[in-house]
């Protein structure tokens, strides 16, 4: 363990859930000092202001990689249950499946500003024997009665409440930056701009450009830990990490929905999207789409659509380009196969930008970088809200210990790629 007399100035910097957990759990080991040790959390734009706020939220003991994910999914039930989890961020254990399905034409919302689509809408009638007779044969659970019957052709449970759980990224994410400021932690809205290794001898400071004053600030460090997500190699240029835009929505049906997250597989019939029902998209639609749902409390839809690279990553997360056309996609393809979604209101359109590992051995990448003082934790790719806690725990161990004790994280080691 690292002397208890070492005064450590700490900086992180990155406000998403890696940049938060890392916070917390520095703030909380048992090591830390706030009158000896200093934990600043620098976040060029606002907490949560990308893929941590705007992720699907979905936890799982099936996740990857599992070096660290059994040891992340403990801490996230751990934390639910130190802090009220379950009111404060939504905290709880749902089902998860795969979904086969035929989509149906002229099924969808189509109005921008969040509005159920006007005009005539036909019941399906799910009390119908011969409906109800497809949805037993499909395997559907019985409470999971959201999908139209006649468009599913297959359930596949993927995991049950013993091993999946959820939350709500955004309350998740801002609760542990919280909870860090309670223990001293100091944010700051700023973006980083050089970090000085220049003698040689490891990290000494962080620069950063203040974002309300746009004045240039140079903070001294001890540790530094880079956990900006995608923007992680415009602070730290030989991190191999990338970004890859994903786009979401969020839906009030129409009534309650059951507590599943369903991975899908939806087939489009050949008129799909030529009906004057549906809000027209400037590229054509695949044969097939995979959408996400994820039933939320409170009566909320999540559902997310395929990545894509047209937009290079911007600035910051306030810069990042919402395509209207790829989120009423979705909204189109999640409308096809199930009334309730169709009927429902749509609350947000938003996009964000996953991180990824452009190496072959893949990620996430965590731990030390062969410069003394400095830890990169990013690429955690879609997983990042599962495998939060977890990358927070050892990065406070990296810190005050000196290595990782909570899980065997050699495959993760970022010097094997930089």
């Amino acid at each position: 363990m690292a002397a208890q007399t070492e005064k450590k100035e700490i900086v992180i910097i990155g406000g998403g859930i890696i940049g938060c957990t890392s916070a917390y759990f520095l703030s909380q080991h048992p090591a830390y000092d706030p009158s000896k040790h200093r934990i600043t959390l620098l976040e060029a734009s606002k907490i949560a202001g990308g893929a941590s706020g705007k992720a699907g939220g979905l936890l799982a003991l099936w996740a990857y990689p599992r070096n660290i994910v059994p040891l992340s999914y403990r801490l996230h039930a751990e934390l639910a249950k130190e802090h009220g989890g379950e009111s404060r961020w939504g905290y709880r254990r749902i089902h998860c499946g795969q979904l086969s399905a035929k989509g149906r034409a002229g099924q969808s919302k189509g109005a921008l500003k969040g509005k159920p689509a006007k005009g005539e809408s036909v019941s399906l009638n799910k009390g119908d024997e011969k409906a109800l007779g497809k949805v037993t044969a499909a395997g559907l659970p019985k409470d999971l009665d959201w999908f139209a019957p006649e468009c599913v052709r297959s359930y596949y449970e993927m995991g049950d409440p013993d091993t999946t759980a959820q939350v709500h990224p955004y309350y998740f994410t801002t609760a542990m930056a919280e909870l860090a400021k309670e223990k001293g932690v100091e944010i700051i809205l700023g973006s980083v701009s050089n970090i000085d290794t220049s003698d040689g001898e490891g990290v000494r400071s962080v620069t950063y450009e203040d974002k309300a004053t746009k004045a240039s600030h140079t903070i001294p460090a001890t540790d530094v830990i880079v956990s900006a997500g995608p923007w992680t190699k415009r602070v730290y240029p030989p991190a191999p990490v990338s970004g890859m835009r994903a786009h979401s929505v969020t839906i009030t049906p129409s009534k309650p929905i059951s507590a599943y997250s369903i991975f899908t597989e939806i087939s489009l019939p050949p008129d799909f999207g030529n009906k004057d029902t549906f809000l027209k998209s400037k590229r054509p639609h695949s044969k097939t789409v995979t959408p996400e749902i994820y039933a939320r409390p409170n009566n909320e839809a999540y559902a997310c659509g395929e990545g894509d690279h047209l937009v290079p990553l911007p600035k910051t997360t306030e810069d990042v380009e919402t395509d209207l056309d790829r989120c009423q996609d979705i909204i189109d393809y999640v409308s096809s196969v199930s009334d309730e979604l169709r009927d429902g209101e749509v609350t947000v359109r938003q996009a964000c930008y996953l991180p990824n590992i452009e190496a072959s051995s893949g990620g996430p990448l965590i731990g030390q970088t062969g410069v003394k003082g400095l830890l990169l934790a990013a690429g955690h790719t879609c997983w990042g809200i599962q495998n939060g806690p977890g990358t927070g725990k050892l990065i406070s161990e990296f810190v005050f210990d000196g290595k990782a004790k909570s899980a065997n994280i050699g495959s993760l080691d970022p010097r094997r790629v930089l």
